[in-house]
């Protein structure tokens, strides 16, 4: 019987094939007595079980490290060991087992569901999302100590013959998803999950199509059942008719021929029918990811976010490791603009090795973050400053300050610049005298009172994520109001019009760096508004430029204007619709 079933999307694609259901560990724990001469022997089973567990980690690890795998991946893993070493997790079940004679399998949920519930009353809603970086670290141990399948072996793809898989899981791990590309996984489900998950974020790296938060979908499909995953509409359907099939495979054969012919845009400039020059640029987190840039011929480096330099790591990267850093994205580029964003940390982001890290991980995404943390560590501002000027020697790069709200803090900056700038002349020291300093348009206070910005810097980014979230007073890492993060709200599209065109008027540069800038169904609307600079996942580069080799940037023009003077989202979005078909 055919029925769908609906979820988050959140990596897109279309994908066909049989499904290959993966156990549940936790819900297959029970509790049983050990024999009092059998409980040191029970903790030693759960001590071989974490051994196992912390091995298949450090070699996905590894494998995390290849050329091509997404940079956030090697990351993820480490947090799961991070968790799996946790005395909390790692040494309390050994009580349970001890004081209550009960089976390793069961002391261990008892633990993990204590943990769950301390981070269900965090505040903060990514650090409430990592409970389940808990759950699955737990999973998997379980899976060892039931002696249960813990990852798809190439018999299981080989079982299934010249059909496609679909893995269908109550949850799924980072590591977990890490090796579906290497076993040609065409796409997978799940009933929990969001769309900032660890999981969803290396889903939509690998470009593998992906649903989450589907509640049921482990309980109502059997193995084997045929699917059709709808990565871009969060749909799944099941047993579909000979219609839909035929339907659904036409589609992903035009998907799939589309994204050939986007490969002969490389080396095509990036220019509208109408002659507007675009300059299309590469979001990266770590310097290998430049061979991604690089690999779609971009036209440089928009945003290089530096705090993945001082992630997941007990020390902090001291000024030559960071020069080393900066200096090869720079040289790798080859004369091409590499812009730098200084230390961006704090709220969802955090580091354990810096100075009151204790301080950022308690605040929200309106506390101690950014450039508020930096001013208040000069010394580790100072040693970043001096490293990305140091790197400015070597080509060609512009320096980017986040979280700017006023002037007090721009000219504060500016001031650290000077002084980074005055102890690397005193060392004799060669660095860019000239190097551009610019600033992100995040907060709608600096939106709204440009001025200062336009008097001091260089030039303009605007960081449309945290813009969004700040102008609606909307969390976007939290499952309960995310739906109302609206990047088509009139009031997010006016303030982001309003900068572009107050930026043109006083002839500084202005770019687009968060996620609007790479999603192809605003590029017009963008072009509209006189954006002519676009940062994003390199991944995006080539469906960006098709769109605006497209489009007539003066047609654009009066049309957005129109659209512009709507209050009703709801009517933009049908407005832009219209645009984006003609």
């Amino acid at each position: 019987m055919t029925f769908s079933l609906f979820g988050l999307a959140v990596s897109p694609g279309i994908a066909i094939g049989r499904a290959h259901l993966v156990s549940h560990a936790t819900r297959e724990v029970s509790q049983y007595r050990v024999p009092d001469q059998d409980v040191e022997s029970e903790i030693v089973r759960l001590d071989k079980a974490f051994a196992e567990v912390r091995a298949e980690f450090k070699s996905v690890r590894e494998e995390a490290t290849a050329p091509g795998t997404p940079a956030e991946a090697e990351a993820f893993v480490d947090l799961h060991l991070m968790f799996l070493a946790d005395p909390l997790l790692a040494e309390e079940p050994k009580n349970l087992i001890r004081e209550r004679r009960c089976n390793a399998e069961w002391a261990l949920v008892q633990q993990m569901e204590l943990l769950v519930a301390q981070f269900d009353e965090m505040e903060d809603a990514y650090l409430r999302e990592r409970r389940q970086d808990i759950v699955q670290v737990v999973e998997r141990i379980l899976k060892v100590l039931l002696d249960m399948p813990r990852k798809l072996g190439r018999s299981t793809r080989a079982d299934m013959g010249d059909d496609d898989v679909i893995v269908v899981a109550h949850d799924l791990s980072p590591a977990d998803t890490l090796q579906f590309k290497s076993l040609g996984i065409s796409g997978f489900v799940t009933d929990l999950g969001g769309g900032t998950s660890h999981t969803a974020i290396v889903a939509r790296s690998l470009a593998i199509p992906a649903v989450v938060g589907m509640h049921n979908a482990r309980s109502l499909i059997q193995d084997d059942d045929l699917l059709i995953l709808d990565g871009a509409r969060g749909v799944l359907i099941v047993d579909p008719d000979a219609r839909v099939l035929d339907e659904y495979r036409l589609k992903k054969s035009r998907r799939e021929l589309e994204r050939n012919k986007l490969k002969r845009l490389k080396t095509t400039r990036s220019i509208t029918l109408d002659g507007a020059e675009c300059s299309l640029q590469a979001n990266i987190e770590l310097p290998q990811d430049v061979h991604h840039a690089k690999s779609v011929d971009a036209a440089g480096v928009g945003l290089f976010r530096t705090e993945f330099l001082f992630m997941n790591r007990d020390d902090l990267p001291d000024e030559d490791e960071q020069f080393e850093a900066y200096r090869s994205v720079a040289k790798a580029m080859g004369g091409k603009p590499v812009t730098i964003r200084t230390l961006d940390i704090g709220a969802d982001k955090t580091a354990r090795a810096l100075r009151g890290a204790e301080r950022m991980e308690s605040t929200s995404a309106l506390g101690l973050r950014a450039i508020r943390y930096c001013l208040t560590e000069p010394q580790i501002f100072l040693a970043q400053l001096r490293a990305i000027l140091r790197a400015s020697h070597y080509g060609r790069i512009r320096l980017l300050i986040p979280m700017l709200a006023q002037a007090v803090e721009i000219d504060q900056t500016l001031a650290m610049i000077t002084q980074a700038k005055n102890q690397l002349r005193e060392a004799r020291v060669r660095f860019d005298e000239g190097i551009e300093i610019g600033g992100m348009i995040e907060i709608p206070a600096a939106a709204l009172a440009l001025g200062p910005f336009l008097k001091r810097l260089d030039f303009l980014a605007l960081g449309t994520n945290d813009l969004i979230q700040y102008t609606l007073a909307v969390d976007r890492t939290d499952g309960a109001v995310s739906h109302l993060y609206d990047p088509l709200h009139p009031a997010v599209l006016r303030l982001i019009a309003q900068t572009i065109r107050t930026a043109d008027r006083a002839g500084m540069p202005v770019s687009v760096c968060g996620e609007m800038a790479g999603d192809r169904a605003m590029t017009r609307l963008l072009i509209g508004m006189g954006l002519r600079q676009f940062s994003m996942h390199a991944s995006q580069v080539l469906e960006v430029k098709q769109q605006l080799l497209n489009c007539d940037a003066g047609q654009l023009k009066a049309k957005v204007t129109r659209l512009l003077r709507l209050d009703d989202p709801a009517g933009i979005r049908e407005r832009l619709e219209k645009i984006n078909a003609d």
